[in-house]
């Protein structure tokens, strides 16, 4: 794991300088699909760029998560639409979302409505399979729509925000970047935490509460 961070650390500093935007919206973008990239790993590091003198600004940054964001989640909506749930039950572990994940979401879609989705995007996991129950169901695309930009929004805010502090405040980095890339994983860990009690272990409860 620290080898691969190390190595996608380098990659990405090294290539943000020519990719920009566009990088970082079409790395949003896997980050929404079948191919979920930590956005802590993306947007973070891009805003502290930024501050430091970089091309990007922050307001930038932010756009280009959001975007990206939106159009990852729109995919996996409409690809779920398209192929209807037997389908996507009987491919999804080949993509890496077993039906175990799939009902989780659906679980949290059916609680939860539009709030759902806006909240999904600010925790780990179910970000990126929130677009599958919604293109099961069919909800209203607009509405869909309007939940994944606010909510991606608000999240690449909180990242963005991040990676400025840390520019204006270099002695927590110690002059490495990669300590940078260490801090955000700390932060990834305690989203996780917040997933698994407020999504979960919830779901867990109903699961066997319909056995």
């Amino acid at each position: 794991m620290s080898i691969w961070l190390h190595q996608f650390s380098d990659w990405y500093l090294a290539t943000l300088s020519s990719g920009g935007y566009w990088l970082i919206a079409a790395l949003m973008v896997l980050e929404s699909t079948f191919l979920p990239l930590p956005s802590e790993l993306i947007i973070p590091p891009a805003a502290y760029v930024a501050h430091t003198g970089g091309h990007l600004t922050f307001a930038g940054v932010v756009i280009a998560g959001t975007f990206g964001s939106w159009l990852g989640a729109s995919i996996m909506y409409w690809v779920t639409r398209w192929l209807g749930r037997p389908l996507v039950i009987r491919l999804g572990p080949y993509v890496g979302f077993g039906s175990q994940k799939i009902e989780l979401a659906e679980h949290w879609a059916a609680r939860y409505g539009w709030a759902g989705v806006f909240f999904s995007r600010l925790l780990p996991v179910i970000r990126h399979l929130i677009g599958i129950p919604a293109g099961i169901v069919r909800l209203d695309f607009r509405g869909y729509s309007l939940a994944t930009l606010a909510g991606s929004a608000l999240w690449c805010c909180v990242l963005a925000s991040l990676g400025t502090a840390l520019g204006r405040h270099p002695e927590l980095l110690a002059g490495s970047l990669h300590r940078f890339f260490i801090l955000v994983i700390a932060v990834a860990g305690l989203l996780a935490g917040l997933y698994y009690v407020f999504v979960q272990r919830p779901a867990a409860r109903a699961a066997l509460q319909r056995r």
